[in-house]
């Protein structure tokens, strides 16, 4: 009995994971097809075939990206006993991974599309709901600290959450940059230290009277 069309003569998941790496490292717009095709190992006409289009491709890449890479806050967050020690435990192997050997600096979600032209809006839109869902899921371990006791009531969690999200997606940025991991680890520290104060744990600083 004949089989219908012809099967695929690659790896789609590993093609997926080398496209992944090349928008994470250039970027959605400065990502040639030519350089895609070429690290994925393919011709054009295979790549539209298995994926569809470049915009599409892109957003598997992404949907890739956090299934992998992108659980590392998501499981910091879930494993810590208290919220500051998620955040800072989120912070930390963050910039762990944002400096890690042989692979990207920094994250895709914060880097990969945030200059886009309006015809790729879409793509803009994607990685920025991304980054509002993070900020999220850094508010909710926040707000389960005020239910189990370990951040105290009254604390501002949108604007802590907003903080330290801010601290995050600043880590990738200076990584980019070619910060190392010992200066974004430094960075991690620094934000740790205002935790007490953003929180309410002790007392804000006086000025003295002039």
């Amino acid at each position: 009995m004949a089989t219908r069309g012809r099967p695929r003569a690659f790896d789609r998941d590993a093609a997926l994971e080398r496209a992944m790496h090349v928008f994470w490292e250039r970027g959605y717009e400065a990502t040639t097809m030519a350089e895609l095709t070429e690290a994925m190992g393919i011709r054009p006409p295979s790549l539209y075939a298995a994926f569809g289009s470049k915009e599409a491709l892109f957003r598997e890449a992404v949907e890739l990206y956090g299934r992998t890479d992108g659980t590392v806050t998501p499981r910091a967050l879930s494993e810590a006993r208290t919220a500051r020690e998620g955040i800072h435990q989120a912070l930390r192997r963050n910039a762990v991974g944002y400096t890690e050997p042989g692979r990207p600096p920094g994250c895709m979600i914060v880097l990969a599309a945030t200059n886009c032209t309006p015809e790729n809006a879409g793509v803009s839109a994607l990685l920025a709901e991304d980054r509002r869902a993070m900020e999220s899921s850094l508010r909710e371990r926040m707000d389960r600290g005020v239910v189990e006791g370990d951040v105290p009531d009254g604390t501002d969690t949108r604007t802590l959450a907003s903080f330290y999200a801010t601290v995050l997606f600043g880590l990738s940025v200076q990584a980019k940059d070619g910060a190392s991991r010992d200066e974004l680890l430094c960075v991690v520290e620094a934000a740790m230290a205002a935790w007490d104060t953003l929180t309410g744990a002790a007392p804000l600083p006086r000025t003295p009277p002039g």
